[in-house]
């Protein structure tokens, strides 16, 4: 008997485990993201991956939306930077920092403002009070550029969920 509620016990403790997160493959990493955000198909070509998080107060999810362009493609960190910033209706009030990932420097990009919403070549909707994250995470032969935007209260709920997932592809050894 006691074989079996050992072994009960240790299912359930497993279930639980793995229903704390998610994976998310993008160019050779494994990003690993809470349970209550959901990865969904990619809505263009463009896009590596997508996760949708729900955030309590917001009127829908908001987007973590991964790109990879392929080996050697992509620009530099400041190049992407200056694009992400230059989404605001004007300068946003902005933070650029390096997050050390067990030894691996990922750049995580903080912005605040007037956000452009749209696509890159249509019409743009101006968003009053909002943040950006943007993260660039290093692959093995071209970076990982990660953004999510919305609502400043509801960015801010999942910031720290957000740091952890860039950081999650290079565990301590």
């Amino acid at each position: 008997m006691k074989l079996i509620l050992s072994l009960l016990t240790f299912v359930a403790l497993s279930a639980t485990t793995f229903a704390e997160e998610g994976k998310l493959p993008v160019a050779g990493l494994n990003f690993t993201y809470p349970a209550a955000w959901a990865s969904v198909p990619p809505t263009s070509p463009m896009r590596a991956g997508t996760l949708n998080i729900t955030v309590e107060g917001a009127e829908k999810p908001l987007e973590a939306v991964f790109y990879y362009f392929g080996a050697g493609q992509g620009g530099d960190s400041k190049a992407n930077v200056d694009r992400w910033l230059g989404q605001f209706a004007s300068p946003p009030e902005s933070k650029t920092e390096e997050l050390d990932a067990n030894g691996t420097k990922v750049t995580l990009v903080t912005a605040t403002g007037t956000y452009n919403d749209g696509a890159m070549f249509g019409p743009k909707t101006p968003k009053e009070n909002y943040t950006l994250l943007g993260a660039i995470v290093p692959g093995t032969d071209a970076p990982v550029f990660i953004k999510l935007t919305g609502p400043k209260d509801a960015v801010g709920k999942v910031s720290d969920a957000f740091k952890a997932m860039i950081k999650s592809p290079f565990p301590a050894k």
